[in-house]
């Protein structure tokens, strides 16, 4: 389904943005809360009376939907597998953010958002951390469509009710889906625009929606169910807009509502005590807190030095350097603090270096592939990041998704007629995916070949090596810009522009503050940025968020400003996809093809979620593959945070 549509995102080497059912940790700042909280930690399935049934010959009503093969959990689930059913509630779970914020809407433009901001927001739809194609009601009971899924019918619960206590309608369902339609981020619209021919409240609790016949089969429930449900009367009484900033979240139905903030020092967010879904069968087990905690500091060093002392207690640790050499602390030898490593099985971020391809300096692939080569990924990984790191050699890293070897003759089917039309090179149909060079891990300088074939290339791409040994194309000598916020971020450009200063290549580091990073990404002021590309196992629309030309003018997601025929004609071989199978050759064909444009220097995955926090927290033994659920289904041990204050750990 398309994206949700949110703000502009920021990436850095430390941080990873978590997209459903992708490998990452939690995003800073203004980027907590976009999911590892959001759906996976309500999971919903009604506990609907009614199961998978034929209501008619080409009608279905069930609890539940998936695209490929049966859903994990039936109407007569009492709590998810892998919660705790008897975990405690109350207590604090506090973490931390770096920078500042001045609003709450994630969904716009303006400002710089708040962490958590949809902690307190729920869908008619939801998916569980367990099941990599389900969806399923929660909001709603049950869902209706026919057999060619023209339209689908949501019988909406009657008590869900929105935080101020007044019962949530068809008509906040509609006028939700509508908001995001008319004042959503202009590359959402550009997706859906045409797919939905019309939204038609039948009564309370009974809503309907009726596709065009452009809509992609596989993505039409999901994409009706799955916005956000807010207010309507909250958004008429406060005229706040969803593309405007906000000094507070949308009114919705979650478990969650803000409590306090001190503007760029700390968010509060406390349970509502009269959430209607307490006793949901999906809801057991999960939102164990009484209190959520974010602590701002002003940089990640500060934060950790936070940490250290105290002031939060649950750490998402995304600094190699970090969790190899400063975990000696007195917390941790004293075992106040647990450090850990827990599994992640999602797909792998896509973590790169892009090259804005909006300005004709880095037009010519042969140009960004010798400068990618001074990346040496081995040097660092042994040398900056301790050996915790793989390369990225797929825009699906770690997963069956990632293009492999030669193309299979389903990739080749989907290939010629592009090669035929002119896209793509005759190469594409025989050689190999496109790797990442290999280099020594014992010095930063890249092999010797390595530089005679960057320097080849840079020749031929008319960028000539002059008297000063920099090198220049009609007077212009070859300049490329990191822009950066992070000053962590240092240690990784550094050794690239110095590779690149042999080069003969005029690299620079620029580094600014967040406000200025998040408008010069938007508005395409830059050279080269870092961004976290997040795939999904069941990639669909969503993917011309990424890739198509039509969003190239303002994304927060292509922000490479790609445009290629080739892609935009891949991408529907993967929405239109029926089966498994079919996906995965049309998703190996396209990654395949946009590895071979080379707009991205790769940087690197884990696939596991490294972890600190204070000894005043618990989780199921076995961890879900497809979230952490840190704030979900974990839970606090009142007895050990009080053995923790008695002992000086913690005030």
């Amino acid at each position: 389904m398309p994206i949700a549509p949110t703000r502009l995102e920021r990436s850095d080497f430390s941080l990873k943005k978590k997209h459903r059912h992708s490998r990452s940790s939690r995003r800073r700042a203004a980027e907590i809360g976009d999911s590892t909280l959001r759906r996976s930690a309500l999971a919903a399935a009604a506990l609907a009376l009614i199961a998978p049934a034929a209501l008619a010959e080409d009608t279905i009503v069930t609890h539940a939907y998936s695209n490929f093969g049966e859903v994990k959990y039936g109407p007569d689930i009492v709590h998810l597998d892998y919660v705790n059913p008897d975990a405690p509630k109350g207590g604090e779970f506090s973490l931390s953010a770096s920078g500042t914020f001045d609003s709450f809407n994630l969904y716009a433009r303006d400002g710089v958002v708040a962490a958590l901001t949809t902690i307190g927001s729920e869908s008619l739809l939801a998916s569980t951390a367990d099941d990599a194609y389900g969806s399923y009601c929660f909001l709603c009971t049950t869902m209706e469509y026919p057999e060619d899924i023209k339209w689908v019918t949501f019988s909406l619960r009657d008590d869900v009710t929105f935080s101020n206590g007044t019962p949530m309608t068809a008509e906040d369902v509609a006028f939700s889906f509508n908001l995001f339609q008319e004042q959503g981020i202009a590359e959402y619209r550009a997706i859906v625009e045409g797919l939905l021919e019309s939204v038609e409240v039948i009564d309370d609790h009974t809503i309907k929606f009726t596709f065009t016949d452009e809509a992609p089969i596989r993505e039409r429930i999901t994409f009706a169910g799955g916005t956000p449900v807010f207010s309507k009367a909250w958004f008429e009484e406060t005229g706040a807009r969803l593309d405007e900033a906000s000094d507070t979240p949308f009114m919705s139905t979650g478990p969650y509502v803000l409590d306090r903030f001190d503007t760029n020092a700390r968010i509060v967010y406390r349970s509502n005590p009269d959430y209607w879904g307490v006793d949901h069968p999906f809801s057991i087990g999960q939102n164990n807190y009484e209190t959520i905690r974010v602590e701002y500091f002003g940089d990640p060093t500060a934060a950790f030095e936070g940490f250290k002392a105290g002031e939060y207690t649950f750490r998402a640790e995304n600094s190699s350097k970090n969790w190899a050499t400063s975990y000696d602390f007195p917390g941790v030898d004293k075992g106040w603090v647990v450090k850990a490593e827990l599994p992640d099985g999602g797909v792998g971020n896509a973590q790169s270096f892009v090259f804005n391809l909006d300005d004709p300096t880095w037009a010519d692939p042969k140009l960004r592939q010798a400068l990618g080569m001074m990346f040496n990924f081995e040097w660092s990984n042994q040398s900056l990041f301790y050996g915790l790191y793989a390369r990225v050699d797929s825009f699906w890293p770690g997963s069956e998704l990632a293009a492999t070897g030669t193309p299979s003759d389903g990739e080749v089917a989907l290939l010629q007629p592009l090669v035929d039309a002119g896209l793509l090179p005759e190469s594409i149909l025989t050689d190999p995916v496109v790797a990442p060079p290999a280099n020594d891990a014992d010095q930063n300088r890249p092999p010797r070949g390595t530089y005679r074939a960057a320097g080849k290339l840079l020749d031929e791409a008319g960028w000539e090596v002059g008297a000063d040994g920099l090198r220049t194309r009609d007077g212009e000598v070859l300049e490329v810009v990191f822009l950066t916020y992070d000053p962590l971020f240092d240690r990784i450009i550094n050794p690239i522009v110095e590779n690149m200063a042999n080069l003969g290549v005029k690299a620079v580091l620029e580094r600014v503050d967040v406000s200025q990073y998040i408008e010069r990404r938007r508005s395409g002021d830059f050279d080269v940025v870092s961004h976290s590309i997040g795939m999904g196992l069941e990639p669909g629309t969503g993917l011309e968020q990424w890739f198509h030309s039509k969003t190239a003018d303002d994304s927060s997601r292509n922000l490479m400003r790609l445009r290629n025929e080739a892609v935009d004609q891949l991408i529907p071989a993967a929405v239109e996809a029926e089966t498994l199978e079919d996906l995965a050759t049309a998703v190996h064909a396209l990654d395949r093809v946009l590895l071979s444009l080379r707009f991205t220097i790769p940087q690197w995955f884990k696939d596991k979620y490294t972890v600190a926090y204070y000894d005043m927290y618990e989780h199921p033994e076995e961890i879900p593959p497809y979230a952490l659920g840190e704030m979900a289904f974990w839970w606090y041990n009142a007895e050990k945070h009080e053995a923790l204050k008695a002992a000086g750990a913690l005030r």
